[in-house]
């Protein structure tokens, strides 16, 4: 394999020598103290231990009370959080590789995990070049093997036939979810290739460390549309809602609004003054179940601020200024009234979308690498360096 580089997850995405909140800017100013009367207690959170090191990813499961994440320790977890009052129990995922006849540990980092959407199936994909499909009973039923090195997206297709990702040889392929067979390798890109994301079922984007962007379709010998603009490498990319809109975010510290219909970007939203790590569309705005909202983006900085953008318009909405690390994770409830942040100072933040104002506040154990809502808007799961998972119930907000 070839030497692995840098690139994802956020884990190893170079931290800033010191803290942004020591190179704050007037356009951003500083964090102001945040009021007790808004923290979390520790009543209402539930600390999942059991990795043996930095936890990168979690997210919930569709249709049951069940989380998952990926460790550093080469092992994904689905912890049961159906009851609240005992210790969660967890389902341990080892991620393991042939080696003088026997299975070992592949001491590589589980990175990237997506649940199909019937919630039966998880997908996971590692440092150690592999792709697996888990039932929720913790069986591995598929090991999709072609990447050459790491992997750093894995993403299933809403017909849960197709599974997608993205690694460090510079390429993406879509898999038979039946047959675990590579059914289309794309080899466009000229660095690793960083996030994918699909479009329809047979449609996708992916972006790369090379600035370029990339929207494939199965079957297709070429890109269908290839974006250009960014100065340096794309780190995320999301589809809005409809699927008619993509937005991607950058370390040239840029938000940049593509559409199929066009070369150029429809947007390029400059405010950030550091990397823009990760962007998340609100489950709102036209064509769904709360369409009387403009389509609203947000995006987590290495500037340790959140913004929120109104895309219709072209403007930030809401500059979100608590945290004092870099942000690595932001996610809005199922009804986008709220949104979640996490950071490396420690903190998961619960904003009004609204107002932009601070409703809830939880500082954990260790740098926040992800957070995630349950499909009822009742949960808030989290992520962290040092090895914690942990759950807040949101329920009474």
């Amino acid at each position: 394999m070839p030497e692995e580089k840098p690139y994802k997850p956020a884990a190893v995405k170079p931290k800033p020598a010191k803290s942004c909140a020591d190179t704050a800017t007037p356009a951003t100013g500083e964090p102001m103290d945040i009021d007790q009367s808004i923290e979390i207690p520790a009543s209402k959170a539930t600390v999942l231990r059991g990795h043996e090191t930095e936890v990168f990813i979690c997210a919930w499961n569709p249709s049951r009370n069940l989380l998952a994440s990926g460790s550093g320790d080469s092992t994904a977890r689905i912890w049961d959080m159906s009851d609240a009052t005992t210790s969660p129990n967890q389902l341990v995922l080892r991620h393991c590789i042939q080696k003088g006849g026997a299975e070992v540990l592949s001491n590589k980092a589980v990175t990237s995990l997506d649940w199909n959407c019937d919630g039966n199936l998880l997908a996971t994909g590692s440092y150690d070049g592999y792709a697996r499909i888990w039932k929720t009973d913790g069986c591995l039923t598929s090991t999709l093997g072609h990447h050459k090195g790491s992997i750093f997206a894995i993403k299933w297709n809403k017909r849960g036939d197709c599974i997608l990702s993205a690694g460090v040889d510079k390429t993406t392929i879509i898999w038979d979810a039946a047959t675990g067979h590579c059914a289309q390798q794309f080899s466009f890109h000229n660095a690793p290739a960083l996030d994918v994301d699909w479009q329809t079922n047979v449609s996708f984007a992916s972006c790369s460390a090379d600035q370029r962007i990339h929207v494939c379709r199965l079957g297709s010998d070429v890109p269908i549309k290839t974006f250009k603009g960014h100065t340096n490498e794309v780190n995320a990319i999301k589809w809005c809602p409809q699927g008619h809109l993509l937005a991607s975010c950058s370390d040239d510290m840029t938000l940049k609004i593509w559409t199929m219909k066009q070369d150029k970007c429809c947007h390029d939203l400059q405010a950030h003054s550091r990397e823009i790590y990760t962007i998340k569309w609100s489950p709102t705005g036209p064509g769904t179940q709360n369409p009387n909202t403009n389509l609203i983006l947000a995006s987590a900085s290495f500037d340790s601020t959140v913004r929120l953008w109104d895309v219709d318009r072209g403007s930030c909405m809401q500059t979100l200024l608590q945290h004092t690390e870099p942000v690595y994770s932001v996610a809005f409830s199922p009804d986008g009234k709220y949104l979640a942040s996490g950071s490396f100072d420690k903190c998961v933040h619960i904003w009004s979308t609204q107002s932009g104002q601070l409703v809830h506040s939880y500082k954990g154990t260790g740098g926040i690498f992800e957070v995630c809502w349950n499909s009822k808007g009742t949960k808030v799961g989290a992520s962290a360096a040092d090895g914690s998972v942990f759950v807040l119930d949101v329920r009474k907000m």
